[in-house]
């Protein structure tokens, strides 16, 4: 059986390794086909199927596109991109701005609650300034003593209600399918446990995918619990949807889980690969 892993991220966006690096540490882990997924971002495709190529592993172009919906921040992960359409492109770039008039207002809120120079802080470990995100400023919070590790950030800063929290209007999940599916791609919801919807808004929201064109449902990833594995292959069952697999991978110090390191996807769905003459 391959170990297949569609979900993770370099330091083009908010992981914490070079493409190269995490196409090493892929193959490393038994990894036999591999997507890099940054967020909003393909600067790193060329440089990540260029290593995978050279290490003898199968790489899949992608991308996870951030869109509002209904009020809710919610990732699209697109699999098989052209990363050179320019419709894309553009979409990921008009999808990009704002960040840093965002990171600029979080900067302040922290320096509000008694943490000054957070903006600051936070570009330290950026690699895209046009990718700053929750996630840098939540390294910076670590590293100068504020909290343990990013965990704990994320319960006590940076979310609604916390110090450092402010929203955003991403693409809307039209837009973002329908640039999937013009490069060519699949488009999959990542890790649909982690949404506060109700039954009632989870339906709603995978019928808009559906119809605007979506493919499929992450089951398996790192971002679910166990349990939650057998739910969401029950939803990919009912909406007719694609399972994914994926690690959601970040870096070796933050992720829930390492590179290839799920169980398989349960028997009862369709593999996404299931037609990609593996």
């Amino acid at each position: 059986m391959l170990n297949i892993d569609l979900h993770c991220h370099s330091n083009v966006s908010d992981g914490t390794l070079a493409p190269a690096a995490v196409a090493a540490r892929a193959k490393a882990q038994g990894v036999d086909v591999w997507a890099l997924t940054d967020h909003d971002e393909l600067d790193g495709i060329a440089e990540a199927r260029d290593a995978a190529t050279a290490l003898g592993l199968h790489f899949v172009p992608g991308v996870e596109i951030s869109v509002t919906w209904a009020g809710e921040t919610v990732h699209i992960v697109g699999l098989k991109i052209d990363e050179k359409n320019p419709d894309l492109a553009h979409g990921l770039a008009t999808t990009r701005g704002g960040r840093a008039e965002r990171a600029l207002e979080m900067g302040a809120q922290l320096a509000g609650a008694g943490i000054p120079h957070a903006f600051d802080g936070a570009l330290k470990f950026v690699g895209n300034p046009d990718l700053i995100s929750r996630t840098h400023f939540a390294r910076y919070l670590v590293e100068i003593g504020i909290c343990a590790d990013v965990k704990d950030v994320f319960r006590n800063y940076l979310i609604e209600g916390k110090p450092g929290y402010v929203p955003h209007r991403w693409a809307k999940l039209q837009d973002a399918v329908r640039w999937i599916r013009g490069a060519g791609g699949i488009a999959i919801v990542a890790h649909p446990g982690r949404y506060k919807f109700s039954e009632l808004q989870l339906h709603a929201f995978l019928m808009e995918f559906k119809e605007a064109g979506g493919a499929g449902i992450e089951v398996v990833t790192g971002s679910h619990t166990v349990d939650q594995y057998d739910v969401y292959a029950k939803v990919a069952g009912a909406y007719g949807f694609l399972a994914s697999r994926g690690s959601d991978f970040h870096g070796p110090a933050e992720s829930h889980i390492e590179l290839g390191a799920l169980p398989p996807l349960p028997r009862s769905v369709t593999p996404v690969w299931h037609d990609w003459n593996l």
